[in-house]
């Protein structure tokens, strides 16, 4: 399997020979196991205190023989836990169940639960191998919305990529490899979240766009392109399942560098 690389000014150079990953077996309910995987390590356990509502003097007294003021039952009155600071424990209001006042919830989050979707090292690799062949598929990239008509998929650059410092040469880059307005796309698309995520530090709810792989961590290119909308940059030696299919669904558009090929 072949495919063509571009120069930084959008010129066929030659053709190179795709690695062997592009050729695996596209599993999307693998891929998904994957990326909920990932996702769900971000998760922080919580829960409530374990005697929240239940630290005070209420008391439920069965016995019988007990006088009429001290017992729970045989009273004309609801059989419940009662405080003990009033004259006799009927007089006293009903507490410690979910149901009174300033009492614990009836099913509180508990901070045992397993949070975390295990997947197997193995299956993790092989989504990833996965989610990188599903980027030389242009059906699939076409169907998560990226502009892809006139584009050859995988989209393979040069290495002079990884040599820009700037975002407007970056910018000039992706014009003339025509992929920049599927970054215009999910610019235009960004909107305020509704709810109270507002507040919680994800303001904006912003599309995914380009995903930029390169060879090595060149710090210069990785600021280059941090702050255009919906595009990410990573390593090849970094790439998961999360980056190449986000929500799970794979096909993200990609541009691959030549060391990044021969990494992958």
């Amino acid at each position: 399997m072949k495919s063509k690389v571009f120069s930084v000014e959008g010129k066929e150079l030659r053709e190179v020979e795709l690695p062997k990953v592009f050729s695996e077996e596209i599993d999307p309910a693998l891929i998904k196991r994957a990326v909920l995987s990932i996702e769900s390590a971000n998760f922080q356990p919580k829960g409530t205190f374990r005697r929240a509502g239940r630290e005070n003097t209420a008391v439920y007294r069965g016995r019988r023989s007990l006088p009429a003021m001290e017992r729970s039952i045989n009273v004309e009155h609801a059989r419940l836990p009662r405080l003990k600071n009033r004259r006799g424990l009927l007089q006293g209001n009903v507490a410690s169940i979910p149901r009174a006042v300033g009492g614990p919830k009836a099913h509180p989050a508990k901070k045992e639960k397993i949070l975390i979707e295990r997947i197997n090292k193995k299956e993790k690799r092989k989504a990833t191998r996965s989610a990188i062949a599903a980027t030389a598929v242009k059906a699939l990239v076409e169907d998560r919305g990226h502009l892809v008509k006139d584009l050859q998929i995988p989209l393979i650059v040069e290495n002079k990529l990884e040599e820009i410092e700037k975002t407007k040469e970056l910018i000039s880059v992706l014009k003339k490899l025509k992929v920049f307005a599927d970054v215009e796309k999910a610019s235009a698309k960004k909107q305020m979240r509704a709810g109270k995520g507002k507040t919680r530090g994800r303001k904006y709810k912003v599309r995914k766009s380009l995903l930029l792989v390169t060879g090595q961590a060149n710090e210069k290119i990785f600021r280059a392109a941090r702050n255009l909308e919906g595009v990410d940059i990573v390593r090849a030696k970094d790439l998961n399942a999360k980056l190449l299919a986000p929500g799970t669904k794979a096909g993200r558009l990609t541009l691959y560098t030549e060391n990044a090929l021969k990494l992958l």
